[in-house]
């Protein structure tokens, strides 16, 4: 029976579900930037961040929406392809701000192996970051590039139905999903080359 009707309540953003104080203030006192990866069903951001006394300063950042608007990404922007672009877009920001490394922040977020937070590290780690990880966690290469969707996408074409119903995304933005890893390659050497340019496209 307790003592007294004092009772802990915890901070609202704990509540919510949406900050873990005792692991933010481990990754804050480690003084390195902190490479934060959130997503959302249609969506990847991945930002680097400082903490500052007046509160958290984004460094540089990047949404999987630039991959449609500079890249001419076509495929949905949720997936495990456009997670790895979004960080390499992050990671190729943070080396021409001479970021060179970071500690991972993935939040509340599950560490599962080959989950998009770890598509999106690997794409920074391509573009030259330093950040600390169990390699073990990263997707590997096929996945990246979307190798897996472009098989499901085979195996579907002999059902129209269930094909037209899995992949309409794909088809209204006119790109085949078994054409996936191509377009992947492509947008990613487009990403590179814009920043070989000084970050714009020509």
């Amino acid at each position: 029976m307790p003592k007294n009707s004092l009772k802990y309540v915890p901070f609202r953003r704990r509540r919510e579900g949406k900050t873990d104080y005792r692991k933010r203030k481990g990754l804050v006192l480690s003084g390195k930037p902190r490479l934060v990866v959130r997503g959302t069903l249609n969506n990847i951001t991945a930002q680097i961040i400082v903490a500052k006394p007046k509160g958290d300063e984004v460094i540089v950042s990047s949404h999987s929406r630039e991959l449609a608007r500079k890249y001419g990404w076509k495929a949905p922007r949720g997936n495990l392809p456009a997670a790895y672009l979004t960080g390499l877009v992050c990671g190729l920001k943070a080396k021409a701000s001479d970021i060179g490394e970071a500690i991972l922040d993935i939040g509340l977020h599950s560490p599962s192996k080959g989950a998009r937070v770890f598509a999106a590290l690997k794409g920074i780690l391509d573009a030259g970051v330093d950040v600390p990880c169990n390699e073990e966690k990263l997707p590997d290469e096929k996945k990246v590039e979307g190798e897996h969707i472009a098989k499901y996408a085979e195996n579907l074409a002999t059902n129209p139905e269930e094909y037209q119903s899995k992949f309409s995304r794909y088809l209204e933005q006119k790109i085949s999903p078994d054409s996936l890893p191509k377009h992947f390659a492509e947008v990613k050497a487009d990403i590179i080359a814009a920043f070989k340019n000084g970050g714009k496209k020509t």
